[in-house]
């Protein structure tokens, strides 16, 4: 076993599975894929470190925990198309994609998106495509998707990127509210997204998701 699959299954079983995920398909995805590749080269060495990873200022690869917190709410089923925001190198999105999913993943920086391109591919995550985009705007022309993922604080939530949820369709997102990151799932429900708290995380806020400040003279 190489030192990195040691820290890998560390990973899971000091971070993951003691943080209430029990899920196999979870559990088995972030065993496999190798979070090393994922992140920037000079921060390899830090992969597996229980803390969020940074990536570029005000972006951040989301600690395991968050993330597997976020899959253990969301129940992704297999066949299922994900909309991944903020996906940086593509790491969620390559966990997904291991799950089964259909995962179109968005990243608002063209060097990023084509890094997570080629890392995705270097894997063989053959449903798990990048867009150059803005966050915020998602991926209209891929939608509606049974889940959203968005990788990284919010203090807003459009109601276009909501549009973009299929009915019964779940989302996962942390808002940033003074000094506390909470995590929340919301289930699309009569055209409603309705949000219920999961737990407790902190990452920066998403360029695109920061509430708008009035103008004062």
């Amino acid at each position: 076993m190489s030192d990195f699959q040691t820290r890998r299954t560390m990973m899971v079983d000091t971070q993951v599975r003691p943080a209430d995920v029990t899920r196999f398909p979870i559990i088995e995805a972030m065993l496999h894929v190798p979070r090393e590749a994922f992140v920037p080269e000079s921060r390899r060495e830090a992969a597996y470190l229980g803390e969020n990873l940074y990536l570029a200022p005000g972006r951040v690869v989301l600690e395991p925990r968050t993330l597997a917190k976020f899959l253990e709410g969301l129940d992704i089923r297999p066949g299922e198309r994900v909309l991944d925001l903020g996906t940086g190198l593509g790491y969620g999105a390559a966990v997904m994609e291991r799950m089964g999913a259909v995962v179109t993943a968005v990243e608002d920086d063209p060097a990023r998106a084509a890094a997570a391109t080629a890392a995705l591919a270097a894997q063989g995550a053959a449903n798990a495509r990048v867009v150059a985009a803005p966050l915020a705007e998602g991926a209209p022309a891929q939608a509606p998707f049974d889940v959203i993922l968005v990788e990284g604080a919010v203090e807003t939530i459009h109601d276009a990127l909501l549009a973009q949820l299929a009915e019964d369709g779940r989302i996962a997102a942390l808002f940033a509210e003074e000094q506390l990151g909470i995590a929340r799932i919301g289930r699309k429900e009569a055209g409603l997204v309705n949000w219920r708290y999961a737990f407790n995380a902190g990452a920066p806020v998403l360029p695109g998701f920061g509430r708008a400040t009035a103008f004062v003279l």
